[in-house]
């Protein structure tokens, strides 16, 4: 059994959709060093601070963490996050992985239709020193996802540095080729590679790829922001229609309202129903009686 020993670095300043993507099929993730200006990073630094300061960390010493802050709902929280999802190389690749066109049959009629991708989970993530390491494991297990029955990809997500990563405070954990694997073959830490990256740079992986966080051995945190890409037919992770306040919800853009699931696509998934007719849900926005609840 080989075990690699790091994983693949594009430039993100000249690398193409079509490179990440390739990388991605071949070893399940890579890193995008420079994915975000240094204006945005400091930017996001401190909206973000704030945010932490104020999270506890967790009680789940197995998966959670408890020397570990988790913040969610950042759509609703961080004004850099559109800038994350819409950066060309992130929603480049992940419209490139999950939307592959379905044939189906209507009536007598062969149709293919491309599904749609929505934003599944959002989450800034601080390891302290002292937390030990995730367990390894694959995103889509959220979805109940079977390797390699569905023959496609539900997820593609993203880890942007906050601060540096390294092997010593905690970088994630990444089983290069375990996208392969069938789901018979549980992960090995031996196999698993810790990412190195400087702040400002991205890993992008797979729902299938075997990962975890790091053990945070060092005299300092780990800081980190994470969102997934899904397919649009699969539940939401993180649900995203109470986690975002409907005066920041209403003052993002349409195409971002219509990865946070207020879109309802070709296949008419998330529909409302108005004078009889099935209309888009992005229609209820307009609409004020429609209340959508507050958060902190």
């Amino acid at each position: 059994m080989t075990t690699a020993t790091s994983l693949a670095t594009l430039p993100g300043a000249t690398t193409t959709v079509d490179e990440v993507v390739d990388i991605i099929r071949r070893d399940g993730g890579v890193i995008v060093d420079g994915f975000l200006e240094p204006s945005v990073l400091t930017e996001l630094r401190r909206q973000l601070e704030p945010i932490l300061d104020g999270t506890r960390c967790g009680d789940d010493a197995y998966f959670a963490g408890t020397n570990t802050r988790r913040a969610g709902g950042l759509f609703g929280r961080l004004d850099v996050m559109p800038q994350i999802a819409l950066h060309p190389l992130y929603h480049g690749a992940a419209k490139k992985i999950l939307q592959k066109p379905v044939p189906i049959w209507a009536g007598q009629d062969r149709i293919e239709i491309v599904p749609d991708i929505q934003i599944g989970v959002t989450q800034a993530i601080r390891i302290h020193p002292g937390q030990g390491e995730q367990p390894l494991h694959r995103d889509d297990s959220s979805f109940l996802w079977r390797h390699p029955d569905y023959g496609r990809e539900g997820r593609v997500q993203i880890m942007v540095a906050v601060s540096d990563f390294t092997a010593d405070n905690g970088g994630t954990l990444v089983v290069a080729g375990s996208h392969r694997w069938d789901d018979e073959r549980p992960p090995r830490r031996e196999e698993a590679v810790s990412t190195r990256m400087r702040a400002g740079s991205a890993l992008i992986w797979i729902g299938s790829t075997y990962h975890g966080g790091g053990n945070n051995s060092s005299d300092a945190p780990r800081t980190g922001v994470t969102m997934a890409f899904d397919l649009a037919c699969l539940r939401q992770e993180e649900n995203q229609y109470v986690s975002i306040p409907r005066e920041r919800l209403l003052g993002l853009s349409e195409e971002i309202q219509r990865l946070l699931g207020w879109g309802s696509g070709a296949n008419l998934m998330g529909y409302v129903e108005r004078d009889g007719q099935m209309v888009d849900v992005h229609t209820l926005l307009a609409d004020e009686p429609v209340e959508l609840p507050t958060v902190r």
